[in-house]
């Protein structure tokens, strides 16, 4: 079944009809249910309360973004600066990478799907260049944090780190700097027409809905207290007092309460998106019933690096990265892992988003984003970039966990 679906995803045709990741993730959570090869209780214990609750609140929190207008004035203001592609493509790779690594690169997504689509139309260049720009930034700019993705939080908090912040900087900053700009390198030359042809369209009038602009601000403001209160937290050796869930439903918070808009943004998130991931839990949990991939790992080494790394990347292709990191980090530290170790889980598993579209949520909600617009990126558009790209940066950071070793 798993087979079938990566195939349905790849070409996402069947006949005259084109198909949706979310409905063919659906149809194979489904069929696992109908044919038994999942219990439904647990099915239904599969689907991860904590995510779907984050992305929820972060759906609300980014779609009153672009309602409000706050997302075109910001974006607006970041980019001015640009003053030609090369430009806009390298503020989309540093300045979303960053913020990913703050705010988590689903969160990043979220909100940076609509903005780099309206980039694309001021710039008039391809949609598909920025869209790929944002999924390698969010996905390469998380790996040095260990709050940029569900996977490295897993790492940091399970191995006991007494300061992961600092930890991940040591070990990760560097190479993720340099990685970031071998993204923009290898999309220069994939899509190096795009760079010499191009021309600006004047700014758009903005329409600002002043009264949800303010509760956006609000919002953003709860969402990077809190994430500096967990930052704080960490660098002192405390384990994180606020839930990543509790900070997306205290950020909602504003715009639930008080918007007189709130019920038709409710009803205008992206539902699909939560859709495909209630589904990718029960498909994955059928899948780690099978015992698998346990046999496969528990059959290997796990004590080299370069090894943690290429199957982290590998692997995650096929049961998602924070399921497999959840497998995959006990094997490591009841081995007596090292650091060295853990660090090379984390990029791996994280650096697997920029190899396919599946290696990432976070690709996944871009897409499904997209197409709300009428934009998309294929299985093969993604691969032509990202195969490439990943075999750099795994070359990358081998080298760097070689020297702080």
């Amino acid at each position: 079944m798993l087979a079938a679906v990566f195939l349905l995803i790849a070409v996402r045709q069947v006949g005259r009809f084109s198909i949706r990741i979310w409905q063919i993730m659906l149809v194979g959570a489904l069929a696992v249910l109908v044919t038994g090869q999942i219990a439904p209780r647990d099915a239904f214990r599969a689907i991860n309360p904590d995510i779907m609750v984050f992305l929820f609140g972060m759906f609300i929190v980014g779609k009153a973004m672009a309602d409000s207008g706050y997302l075109s004035c910001v974006a607006n203001r970041f980019f001015s600066r640009a003053k030609n592609p090369d430009q806009v493509v390298l503020f989309i790779l540093l300045g979303m990478g960053f913020l990913s690594a703050v705010l988590m690169n689903d969160t990043v997504a979220i909100i940076g799907t609509p903005l780099v689509l309206g980039l694309a139309t001021t710039w008039r260049i391809s949609k598909k260049l920025l869209l790929l720009s944002l999924a390698m930034a969010i996905t390469t700019g998380s790996v040095m944090s260990p709050i940029g993705n569900p996977q490295n939080l897993l790492v940091a908090v399970n191995s006991g780190m007494a300061s992961p912040f600092l930890t991940f900087a040591v070990w990760l900053f560097v190479p993720t700097l340099f990685s970031l700009a071998a993204a923009f390198i290898v999309l220069r030359l994939c899509y190096a027409r795009e760079f010499t042809s191009w021309s600006l369209s004047p700014d758009p009038d903005i329409a600002r809905d002043d009264s949800l602009f303010f509760l956006t601000k609000c919002s953003l403001a709860i969402i990077f207290i809190l994430a500096t209160v967990n930052i704080g937290s960490s660098l002192a050796g405390i384990t994180m007092p606020v839930t990543l869930p509790l900070i997306a439903i205290c950020a909602a918070a504003p715009v639930f309460i008080f918007s007189p808009r709130r019920f038709s943004l409710i009803r205008t998130i992206d539902w699909s998106t939560l859709v495909f991931f209630a589904a990718m839990f029960v498909l994955m949990e059928s899948v780690w019933q099978t015992g698998f991939f346990q046999s496969l790992l528990q059959g290997g080494s796990i004590s080299s690096v370069p090894v943690i790394l290429g199957t982290s990347i590998i692997i995650s292709q096929f049961i998602s990265n924070v399921p497999f990191v959840a497998l995959f980090q006990p094997m490591i530290l009841q081995a007596g892992g090292t650091t060295a170790q853990l660090m090379a889980l984390a990029a791996g598993s994280t650096l697997a988003g920029n190899l396919t579209i599946l290696g990432a949520a976070s690709n996944v909600i871009i897409i499904q984003n997209a197409e709300k617009s009428g934009e998309t990126l294929t299985f093969f558009e993604f691969a032509r970039v990202g195969v490439p790209l990943t075999i750099i940066q795994v070359v990358i950071y081998l080298v760097w966990l070689a020297i702080v070793v």
